[in-house]
């Protein structure tokens, strides 16, 4: 998965992040296949469980038949042609979900190797808050950092000041109740 290197920071904020957030005793339904960060949370005392590589685009069956307390994505809606339909299908009342954000000094990442590891989507902070919003959802958190990385020139230079990753608790609109 991270041919050169690993995403410690990312790691530790993200898990920083939803340990403030999302109690142990909370089921979670984390999109994506497991991965190292899913196995960070089970090791955190985290009860997980991952989607099997379905492409959500076309089958959210996975997602609708959850019965989680929290669903989890962490950098995945950028790779969904309509993140929208997902947001809408999860029954959980919580969500802890994480993007990268768009760079206006760097293309948006397409792997030439994987075609599943490529980035429809690269946001900007109030496009993630409107899909959000817009498929049920009220933020109460988020937080954003950098990705620094360690070349010499002016686009990494940016990358040592300008935010990369952008994640989000939210909850589920009731509108029953208002």
């Amino acid at each position: 998965m991270y041919e050169q290197t690993y995403p410690n920071k990312r790691y530790k904020l993200t898990l920083d992040f939803l340990e403030k957030h999302i109690s142990k005793s909370e089921s979670i339904l984390d999109l994506g296949v497991e991965n190292p960060f899913s196995q960070i949370m089970s090791s955190h005392g985290y009860q997980v469980e991952n989607t099997k590589g379905e492409d959500l685009d076309l089958d959210t069956s996975i997602i609708e038949d959850s019965n989680a307390d929290v669903v989890t994505a962490f950098e995945i809606f950028e790779h969904l042609i309509s993140p929208f339909t997902v947001l809408k299908c999860i029954k959980a009342k919580k969500l802890v979900a994480s993007v990268p954000l768009r760079l206006w000094f760097s293309s948006a990442y397409r792997s030439q190797t994987d075609i599943w590891d490529r980035h429809y989507h690269e946001f900007e902070d109030w496009q993630f808050d409107w899909l959000l919003e817009k498929s049920g959802w009220t933020i109460t958190d988020r937080k954003k950092w950098t990705h620094p990385i360690n070349k010499i020139g002016i686009r990494p230079f940016f990358r040592w000041i300008t935010p990369r990753y952008y994640i989000i608790y939210a909850e589920r609109i009731d509108y029953s109740k208002a």
